[in-house]
This record gives C-alpha cells, sequence and structure tokens, in this order.
C-alpha cells in the first residue's frame, strides 16, 4: 500500500476521531500536566518524559476507556496505526520523534494505547517498540 493511500486513509480516521471527540470525558491522569503534554507534540520539548514514572503506574487505569475520552484528555495522538481486525494504535511519543528534526540512532520511547473494534482501550504499553 503506497504512503500516499496510507496517510489519507490516517487523516480521514483522525478526523472521525477529533469529531466525535465531544462525547467523551476526561480521564484522571493522576498529576500528569495535561496541558503541557498537550502542548508537547511528537515530545519536541522533553515535557512528556518528566511523567513517564506516573504514567507506568496508573497506565492500567486507562483501560476499556473511549477513543473520545483518551482524545479529551491527552489531545491528539501524534501517531494512529491501523492493524488487523478493526484495531489501531494511539501513539503518543514520550522521547523527542523523529519529526522534531533530531538524527536519534534509537527508537525513542513512547506509550501505545491499542484500541479494539469497538474503539475502547484494550492494552496500555510504555515502549521503545513499534506496534
Amino acid at each position: 500500500m503506497g504512503i500516499t493511500l496510507r496517510l489519507k486513509r490516517n487523516s480521514i480516521f483522525i478526523l472521525f476521531l477529533i469529531l466525535t471527540v465531544a462525547c467523551g470525558q476526561v480521564l484522571d491522569a493522576g498529576s500528569i500536566d495535561l496541558d503541557a503534554w498537550k502542548s508537547d507534540r511528537f515530545a519536541c520539548k522533553g515535557l512528556r518524559l518528566q511523567h513517564v514514572d506516573e504514567l507506568r503506574e496508573i497506565k492500567n487505569t486507562f483501560l476499556a476507556a473511549t477513543n473520545q475520552e483518551l482524545l479529551k484528555t491527552f489531545g491528539r495522538p501524534d501517531r494512529v496505526e491501523l492493524a488487523d481486525r478493526s484495531q489501531s494504535f494511539f501513539i503518543y511519543f514520550l522521547e523527542p520523534a523523529e519529526e522534531c528534526g533530531e538524527d536519534t540512532k534509537k527508537e525513542p520511547l513512547k506509550v501505545l494505547f491499542r484500541m479494539n473494534a469497538i474503539n475502547k482501550v484494550s492494552e496500555v504499553t510504555v515502549t521503545t517498540l513499534n506496534p
């Protein structure tokens, strides 16, 4: 599948998610500064990394949350990866991503929210691996 087609498909998916965000509520994110989180796209400012320990402690509280609740809480994901069986991943970088213009030799740390076919979180992982 071409990159252009995948970008179009991801853009349509993200647009759909943004349009439905009004239905969700903000989740309890502990002491994570959500305004700073949302302003740190692709973790270029390094603001998200300071919350990695808190995120690891509370990650299971996000299980069964809807995609709308994630969008309300953490803002638009840095990336959305579509998977098989109508699943998808919301990806938020915790360390600067390649979009920041930095030449990194290793994969950045990120949090992956696996969304099942009914748009609920089924798994939360803090990792350097890609889905």
